[in-house]
């Protein structure tokens, strides 16, 4: 079972609260807060969470319209294969299946993915609040290059909460290769 999802929320650029979604909302609708009117983002992608209807924040909250979690069991995903990639799948220990599993761990612990995954959460988010700041060009080229001393530069004018955040995102994407962070 996967962990609950946590976000942050911004009201302009200030960050207004953070943590797990369902009590986010909980505290936000406890505060007179109309969650629809702010924005909330994933912490795990960047990306923004809809709370579009009262049936999104019921549902976000753990209320009426949740959904279930995730059952762990397997999904039939069907993949076409090129010949020599059906033979090659078919020779490795345990079968096709088990030989993809491993694949697809493998792909998720390696540190080029997680660099992947930090500077695409930190550009979705930058993408929706930083868009129309000073720096923003700039910041996205030093994201992508991984160079976490431009990116605070570039990133200097804008709000201190959507840079500290943006940050956070890119965490992984400014990783020297040894693991120490530079930003």
């Amino acid at each position: 079972m996967s962990s609950a999802q946590t976000v942050s929320v911004f009201h302009g650029g200030a960050r207004i609260a953070g943590g797990e979604l369902g009590a986010v909302i909980s505290d936000l609708t406890a505060q007179g807060l109309d969650p629809r009117r702010l924005l909330v983002f994933n912490d795990d992608n960047g990306r923004p969470v809809p709370l579009n209807t009262a049936e999104d924040i019921a549902a976000a909250s753990g209320g009426r319209g949740a959904q279930a979690p995730a059952s762990g069991k397997p999904v039939d995903l069907s993949v076409r294969l090129l010949p020599r990639h059906a033979t090659w799948l078919s020779e490795q220990p345990g079968g096709p299946s088990a030989a993809v599993r491993r694949l697809i761990d493998a792909a998720r612990r390696d540190g080029a993915g997680q660099v992947r995954r930090a500077k695409d959460a930190a550009y979705a988010f930058i993408a929706m609040l930083a868009g129309d700041l000073e720096g923003y060009e700039e910041a996205c080229r030093a994201l992508f290059a991984g160079d976490s001393v431009r990116f605070r530069q570039a990133a200097g004018a804008w709000p201190k909460d959507v840079r500290d955040y943006a940050c956070e995102l890119a965490g992984a994407a400014f990783a020297a290769p040894d693991g120490d962070r530079t930003a």
